[in-house]
């Protein structure tokens, strides 16, 4: 099993010590001397103010974000959690990503979405009707400029003839694609373009919010990637070859006084047991200091133990 987090910009105002240089270096190199083995930011570039008084929080560019963490770190993989696919030209990510790969000497995985804020959809031009259409020709692209000179895509949203664009990658073929949400679309976007899949715990209200699937319990899980496999399946790819991340919630959170490692191992087995093979771990916002500790203490209690 293996460990991330996402940088803890949870609310709305945020620490401001969480955005410094200093103060994302620190949790960066905290992570990777505890054993973590991933780490990103979220993707928000235009979020409404209505949106945030009702819960949301602010957020960092992320490819900026990950590029400075690489630079301070050896060993952490850079996993954005997730950028939003259809905000974003597909060449303009696949140059990133690619740049982000390079100087990391390979650490970089795209993790993807669909999106679900739609006054920033509408903030940033974008057809919030059209997110799941421009999300597929993306991938497509993505893929095709990341190992493919003299490259030419023709669909309804991009059009390009004899692109070629360098420096590549360094990951081989390219960086791990994974995508996220909880429906059977997502699942199947996997099969056809991914390397891994991204679901997250949603109760109903939470998933009406953003715009996916209930998913409220291990069982839930499970159905879903039963139904994974049967995509795999069908596009003639095994399903051992895809990571699944998920978030534990045996044992409690680990920002909690009372989390329980003990409960929080036995219930990462079961997890394992069912394909899970990436664990997303919460770690709080309200000081940097407080976030270290919690890094640490993970660091000792769970993933030197597990």
């Amino acid at each position: 099993m293996k460990f991330a987090f996402t940088h803890p910009m949870h609310s709305h105002p945020y620490n401001p010590e969480l955005v410094t240089g200093a103060g994302i270096a620190t949790i960066a190199t905290s992570a990777e001397a505890a054993g973590f083995h991933g780490f990103g930011f979220t993707d928000h570039p235009a979020p409404s103010q209505r949106w945030l008084e009702a819960g949301g929080h602010d957020a960092i560019d992320p490819f900026v974000a990950m590029g400075y963490a690489a630079a301070r770190t050896t060993t952490l993989r850079l996993i954005p959690n997730i950028v939003v696919l259809p905000y974003r030209n597909p060449f303009v990510v696949a140059k990133a990503g690619a740049t982000l790969d390079l100087l990391s000497d390979g650490r970089f995985t795209l993790a993807v979405g669909v999106g679900y804020l739609k006054r920033e959809f509408i903030a940033l031009g974008v057809d919030f009707d059209e997110r799941a259409a421009l999300v597929e020709e993306a991938l497509e692209v993505i893929r095709g400029i990341w190992t493919t000179d003299d490259f030419s895509y023709e669909g309804r949203h991009f059009s390009a003839k004899g692109i070629t664009a360098h420096p590549r990658p360094v990951s081989n073929p390219h960086p791990p694609i994974w995508i996220g949400g909880n429906t059977a679309a997502a699942r199947k976007r996997v099969a056809l373009h991914g390397d891994g899949w991204c679901p997250f715990p949603a109760p109903a209200m939470l998933a009406q919010t953003a715009r996916t699937a209930a998913l409220e319990s291990v069982e839930g899980l499970v159905e879903g990637i039963d139904d994974l496999k049967r995509s795999l399946d069908a596009a003639g790819r095994d399903p051992s070859t895809v990571d699944i991340t998920f978030t534990n919630i045996g044992g409690g959170n680990p920002v909690d006084d009372d989390f329980n490692a003990d409960a929080y191992l036995s219930a990462l087995e079961k997890l394992a047991a069912v394909g899970v093979t990436w664990v997303q771990v919460t770690v709080p916002g309200d000081s940097l200091s407080h976030a270290v500790d919690v890094i640490e203490r993970f660091g000792s209690t769970v993933i030197n133990a597990s």
